[in-house]
């Protein structure tokens, strides 16, 4: 078992936290075929690519590949690559293609998914991982990336870095349902959930074999209201993420004092460029927005809805019309029914109608926007409005008196008022 742990709730030393880094690789002994499993640009903020690039840095040579877990998203750019992963070789780098390039480990049988789904799904699980892991002969697949709030799973990283970063259609699309199912409310902030158990649950039966070992970050805003590190936790079990998520908790979840009655979200452009990642806007605001509150997205680098030509086809022609309609639809439509994990964003993309949310793009019409159900804003008026005195995070006033809670970057935590988490 690897044990290299670090943390400070006000902010870990970047030094000492390479420092625990290359202890904890220095416990495994020799390596000769390292496989690294990083974030892609969407975790920007999370320093997976910081750890990826001390990775190379400790292993040289013997860093055979570098397999960013995309999941669903699309390929990184040239220049994504050198913004994350400044001075590493773009020749290490190889795409994941969730539709076609993966293997399957084990089945998570019906019965197990229709205990944790407390009887409202019934299916098998696929576990499923990209080709590479199982025929690279690795004699070590490094998973790096930050443990944060999610939508799907309650907390990212540690097993869904394997089972969805570098799954396939089958294992995304279901996995993605049953949280949906479930309830968005019911998961998000929590270390387990129906999600996280059939991935613990595969990761025990079938990977077994697989030589991974888990180094999770945890990051957060220090005093200035900089992203910081908060924390390094290593290991090839459980144990390291648990920890992870409890300083998580301590630093990136919000508990505002009363229901906010309108958020304005701002989405960096370099990293926000579809509302399939967009509306992390939408997650990690909804427990903390009043009833007939309003959500405001800024959104420059937004011009589609999904990542995948299909998933933006689906969005565009069901759109975010709530749980029960999204259900229906997939009763109805094999299309949607064959395409869980796009029924499953339609579903956390809706605020069941309790809240308004208006879509502020930057490369998308009025009649994009409507026709999946938002409501349409003008990006240079609404920036001018909101963000025009450089607001602060959290409470701000515009200049003819209107009261907003700010937030520069969803991903970075989670937002509830207290009744209604409790009550979820």
């Amino acid at each position: 078992m690897v044990h290299a742990r670090g943390k400070d709730a006000h902010g870990l030393a970047v030094e000492r936290m390479k420092q625990l880094f290359f202890e904890g690789l220095a416990t495994l002994g020799e390596r000769k075929r390292v496989l690294l499993l990083p974030p892609d640009i969407t975790r920007l903020h999370g320093m997976g690519g910081t750890l990826a690039v001390w990775a190379v840095e400790y292993y040289r040579d013997a860093v055979k590949a570098i397999l960013p877990a995309l999941g669903t998203h699309v390929p990184m750019t040239a220049g994504e690559l050198d913004i994350m992963f400044p001075g590493v070789d773009h020749r290490l780098f190889i795409g994941h293609d969730w539709r076609n390039d993966v293997v399957t480990l084990g089945t998570v049988p019906a019965s197990f998914v229709e205990q944790v789904s407390e009887g409202r799904l019934s299916y098998s699980w696929d576990a499923q991982v990209n080709r590479l892991l199982v025929e690279g002969s690795f004699d070590l697949i490094l998973s790096l990336g930050q443990v944060v709030p999610h939508e799907v799973i309650g907390m990212a990283n540690h097993t869904k870095n394997i089972f969805v970063g570098t799954g396939g259609a089958e294992g995304i699309n279901k996995s993605h349902y049953l949280g949906a199912v479930h309830g968005m409310e019911r998961i998000m902030g929590r270390a387990d959930s129906p999600v996280r158990a059939i991935l613990d649950y595969a990761f025990t039966h079938f990977a077994q074999d697989l030589p991974i070992v888990f180094a999770l970050t945890v990051v957060g805003r220090d005093a200035n209201g900089a992203m910081v590190p908060m924390g390094l936790f290593m290991g090839d079990d459980r144990e390291c993420f648990d920890e992870a998520c409890e300083l998580s908790l301590q630093v990136n979840f919000t508990m505002v004092e009363q229901p906010l009655r309108k958020v304005v979200v701002y989405l960096d452009p370099g990293e926000y460029r579809t509302t399939w990642l967009g509306n992390k806007s939408i997650y990690r605001t909804r427990m903390a927005i009043a009833d007939g509150g309003e959500l405001i997205v800024l959104a420059p680098g937004v011009h589609t809805f999904g990542e995948d030509k299909e998933i933006d086809r689906l969005i565009r022609k069901y759109g975010y019309r709530g749980t029960e309609t999204v259900l229906s639809a997939v009763e109805q439509h094999d299309e949607l029914k064959h395409n869980l994990s796009a029924a499953a964003h339609l579903i956390h993309g809706s605020s069941e109608g309790r809240f308004t949310i208006r879509y502020c793009p930057g490369r998308m019409s009025r009649q994009e926007v409507e026709s999946v159900g938002y409501l349409y804003g003008d990006l240079k008026q609404m920036t001018e409005r909101y963000m025009g005195e450089k607001p602060a995070e959290g409470w701000n006033t515009t200049a003819d008196g209107e009261r907003y809670y700010f937030i520069s970057n969803p991903a970075v935590g989670l937002w509830a008022h207290a009744d209604r988490f409790k009550d979820a």
